[in-house]
């Protein structure tokens, strides 16, 4: 047996058994298409087992649960000596809390001891596992049969400080308190089982892997991905880094100097990892029950790999950075893998909307993707599944904020920094060192201000505290040189003796000095040019709340009021949801200058005001509030999983699942030739765009196979075919015309012949509301490129496909609601289909036609014993359900064989579906050779052929 990576999660235990011992065992297949073995419902116990070898890699005892096994016949592989025997290999997946996966079985399943806790690496004995080594301590999991709610959070970096030993020389780790992976647990119930899968900070090296994985597992429940030093190089600080993140802040790679291009190795390496982690989860999962939280850009593409391997996978994503608009992000050239990657969860979560709005904008310009607002939830149809979008800002972790404005460290710098800038207003800034934080336009935004108010000179102090940069080039070199040379340049200017307009604090910072130093400032300043949401301001106004101890240290009593000011950018994630922040555009020096004046010289009354407002929401939506909000919303969107037939199709990083009803499946030619065969009233209706003729054909006369195709049904006298579309009459007549016993219904069913020689009967309507709706169209076709109308004899189309999505989308709304409007008392009605809006009069529906058409059968004493109708559209939909109420009137003798079947794998009122125009005419192809059979003696001829091989 090949044996696995030393950091794999599985057990592997193969047994050989007699076929004879597995005849009533009855097995349940998963979603991924092996199988579970439910050793409870064996009826029958394996006799004479016989165990050839064991693997055990580096995990907790305590994780095993869910096993799944593949069947292999031994005497299909030839040459080998076994025969007439089954080889099992069960694969136990580390998804459950269980001392024993023994105890999944009811009786004594195998005649051996009870498997030991600490199974060694390998063995190869063949008779009885040995009892050593079996743990008599009873610590275990008392609770290891019973099913705990598990969650399991994938992020890059794990919520764990790793730190060597100088005298042990051995790995200590730690959880890290400030982690927001680590605080969003306190938005679970407290029975739910938290797993982390992720990376370390710091390297292992391979020989220690083993060790550690187990330690980890043990001691955190976190499970790590040890990738490769140069997957891990070129993943992160490559791609994430040099690619991604610069491209998500709207930095776009012009020239060499300013940004990477494009380098599809370092791609590769993304996938690579994302491939990695993805099998880290899979090693763990428990895919009916575990709900699997992905965060950040890092993982954009783990979901396919997920949603591959388990097509049910609960899956959530989480971006914590901007996403761009789809001007910027339509320049990335793997924009589409991407996005699939995305809509392969079932939900998607944002900061604010405008970032949503983005995402949905790409994937209705990229992917032909529209979305809609159901019941308060936008979501997004894809293949039949609905992938919802989550906004909602992450929150603050309130007690872990509490706990250090207590701490008697905290008071001792408050007091110092109270008495250090006494007399002095204290503005704050804490940021990152990169080139999107804006600390140097702040800088120069604060120059500004001391020259336009001289008054300011000597009573304002900026304590700009800058955190390590996250990422090492160029661009982060020049930022830090330009925030040097200006705060430098202010204080040459603007300083004097005992005083230093701009204080720049370039070290590490422990988290009491910063809450020291967030409580001390009149105003807080967030000046970023982008950034995904940063909580800077949330921690501010928490602190200037202040505590029992602080208040205390400071000389303040507990009723006195509490104030605080925020200056913030607009382009920031946390702008939107304060609302009584002063926002500001970073660019604009001068606003931002003005902007601090008005923070600092406001009335306490009114600061009070906005802190108070800021505070009840704050710490209502903390970070708790957020993870709960965002769980519940996954759990909602994976309500409907089982209710759905799934199959995955697509290659690569273009797979994606397809979930429809269960009672919808492909028509088989052969199924529907052999309800055809035996009837002998049938009605026949087909649409004809996007179903006997392909959207992307640009001829849209029909090809003479189904011309033939189309005759031959016609002539047969068990048959009533027609043609329902909502083309005009002309098209149809001159693309129909050999057609001679065809039926036709053009505009939906305005006009009705039942072949070429009947004249054309139209239904009794009102068209004068066709002058109101003319001049409307003809305004949005000048306003809108890309855009035309076409005029029918009933109705009035326009039409967007060629103008741009989201304009042409939104001019279309506007032009549904605005003849909704002028219509109101008109006996017409107004549409929105695939790329038109159509109005047309009231009643005419293909509906109607299918209606008509089947009852005349009815009154002429032919009540149809066979319907078939096939569409693509959403007036299709109408024939569907029509159809579906009239067979099922009490005026027809007997239910005849229904067949409405839709073109292309989508949720339609159909029971049936074809993939393209394609099959369609195969289908029509088979009925037309069923209404004509070949010669008796082709058959026999036949026969004989295969009879002599």
């Amino acid at each position: 047996m090949v044996r696995k990576s030393p950091a794999s999660l599985r057990h592997i235990l193969r047994f050989t058994f007699s076929t004879k011992t597995l005849e009533q065992g009855r097995n349940k297949q998963s979603c991924n298409g092996s199988f579970f073995a439910n050793f409870i419902s064996l009826e029958n116990k394996f006799v004479g087992a016989k165990v050839s070898s064991i693997f055990r890699s580096p995990v907790s005892s305590k994780a095993c649960g869910y096993i799944y096994y593949s069947i292999v016949r031994a005497d299909n592989y030839p040459g080998r000596a076994v025969s007439k025997k089954l080889v099992i290999v069960f694969t136990v997946m580390g998804s459950r809390s269980c001392g024993n996966f023994l105890d999944l079985a009811s009786g004594e399943l195998l005649d051996i001891p009870q498997t030991p806790r600490a199974l060694p690496r390998v063995m190869t004995i063949p008779g009885i596992i040995s009892d050593s080594n079996v743990s008599g301590d009873g610590d275990s999991d008392s609770t290891s049969s019973i099913c705990r709610d598990r969650k399991i959070v994938v992020a890059n970096m794990l919520p764990l400080h790793a730190q060597r030993d100088s005298e042990t020389a051995k790995w200590c780790f730690s959880f890290d308190e400030d982690s927001l992976l680590l605080q969003l647990k306190d938005g679970f119930p407290p029975e739910t089982e938290v797993i982390y899968v992720g990376s370390l900070k710091v390297e292992i090296d391979a020989s220690e892997q083993e060790e550690i994985s187990q330690k980890l597992l043990d001691d955190f429940k976190c499970v790590p991905t040890f990738l490769p030093h140069d997957i891990q190089k070129k993943f992160y600080h490559g791609f994430c880094k040099q690619q991604l993140w610069p491209l998500f802040h709207y930095m776009l790679p012009m020239c060499p100097d300013h940004g990477d291009r494009f380098d599809r190795q370092l791609w590769q390496a993304y996938v690579h990892a994302n491939k990695i982690f993805a099998d880290k989860v899979m090693e763990i999962v428990n895919p009916e029950d575990d709900f699997i939280w992905v965060h950040d850009y890092h993982l954009m593409v783990l979901p396919t790999f997920l949603r591959k391997s388990y097509n049910r996978v609960k899956l959530g994503f989480f971006l914590h950075s901007p996403f761009p608009s789809s001007e910027i992000y339509r320049t990335l050239p793997v924009r589409d893998e991407i996005l699939k990657g995305l809509l392969n969860c079932d939900l998607i979560g944002f900061h604010t909307f405008d970032y949503a709005r983005h995402f949905l904008s790409c994937c209705s310009r990229m992917l032909g993707l529209d979305y809609e607002s159901k019941r308060g939830h936008i979501g997004l149809d894809y293949f039949g599944r609905t992938v919802y979008i989550k906004i909602l800002p992450v929150g603050i972790h309130m007690g872990r904020l509490d706990s250090v404005l207590n701490l008697p460290s905290t008071c001792d710098r408050v007091k110092e920094i109270q008495e250090q800038f006494k007399d002095k207003k204290l503005i704050l800034g804490i940021d990152d060192m990169d080139i999107f934080k804006g600390i140097s336009l702040k800088l120069l935004s604060f120059e500004q201000l001391l020259q336009q108010h001289k008054e300011l000179q000597g009573k304002l102090v900026l304590v700009q505290i800058v955190n390590p940069a996250r990422s090492v080039g160029k661009d982060v070199q020049e930022a830090k040189k330009e925030t040097y040379s200006t705060a430098k340049r202010i204080n040459e200017v603007f300083g004097f003796p005992d005083y230093e307009p701009v204080i720049l604090i370039d070290r590490p910072v422990p988290r009491y000095e910063k809450t020291a130093y967030y409580a001390m400032a009149e105003c807080c300043i967030v000046n970023a040019v982008r950034d995904g949401m940063n909580l800077v301001p949330y921690k501010y106004i928490v602190c200037r709340q202040g505590s029992s101890p602080m208040n205390e240290a400071i000389g303040v009593s507990m009723d006195s009021p509490r104030t605080s000011m925020l200056v913030v950018s607009e382009f920031i994630g946390c702008s939107p949801s304060l609302s009584g922040a002063i926002r500001v555009n970073p660019w604009d020096i001068d606003s931002v200058a003005e902007a601090i004046y008005l923070a600092t010289t406001m009335p306490d009354t009114e600061k009070q005001l906005r802190h108070e407002k800021h505070y009840r929401y704050v710490s209502s939506h903390d970070v708790a509030y957020w993870a709960r909000s965002f769980m519940q919303d996954l759990e909602r969107a994976c309500k409907d999983h089982y209710d759905k037939r799934c199959w995955g199709i697509g290659l690569g990083l273009g797979f994606r699942v397809i979930s429809l009803s269960p009672s919808f499946r492909k028509l088989r030619i052969d199924h529907i030739v052999s309800a055809y065969t035996k009837t002998n009233r049938r009605a026949i209706f087909l649409d004809y765009d996007g179903t006997i003729v392909s959207h992307s054909s640009i001829v849209r006369s029909p090809s003479p196979e189904v011309i033939t195709a189309l005759n031959t049904l016609c002539n047969d006298p068990k048959n009533t075919v027609f043609i329902v579309s909502g083309r005009g009459r002309t098209p149809l007549i001159d693309w129909l015309e050999p057609c001679e016993r065809l039926g036709l219904a053009a505009e939906h069913g305005y006009f009705i012949r039942w072949n070429r020689s009947s004249d054309w009967a139209l239904l009794a309507a009102d068209l004068e509301w066709k002058e109101i709706v003319e001049p409307v169209m003809k305004l949005y076709t000048e306003a809108t490129d890309g855009s035309y109308m076409e005029i029918k004899e009933s109705a009035l189309v326009w039409h967007h496909q060629d103008a741009d999505p989201d304009f042409g989308s939104c001019q279309a709304k506007e032009l549904l609601v605005h003849l909704e409007n002028v219509l109101a008392n008109e006996p017409a009605v107004v549409r929105r289909g695939q790329h038109i809006v159509e109005v047309k009069p009231q009643g005419v529906t293909k509906g109607l036609v299918a209606e008509k058409v089947l009852s005349t059968m009815v009154i002429d004493g032919l009540p149809p014993d066979f319907v078939m109708c096939i569409g693509d559209d959403r007036s299709d939909e109408d024939m569907f359900e029509s159809i579906l109420r009239t067979v099922s009137s009490p005026s027809l003798p007997a239910s005849p064989e229904i067949f409405a079947c839709t073109v292309g794998q989508k949720p339609s009122k159909a029971k049936y579906y074809l993939d393209d125009s394609a099959d369609v005419v195969r289908l029509l192809r088979g009925l037309a050779s069923a209404s004509s059979p070949k010669p008796r003696h082709s058959a026999v001829f036949q026969v004989t052929f295969d009879s002599v091989f």
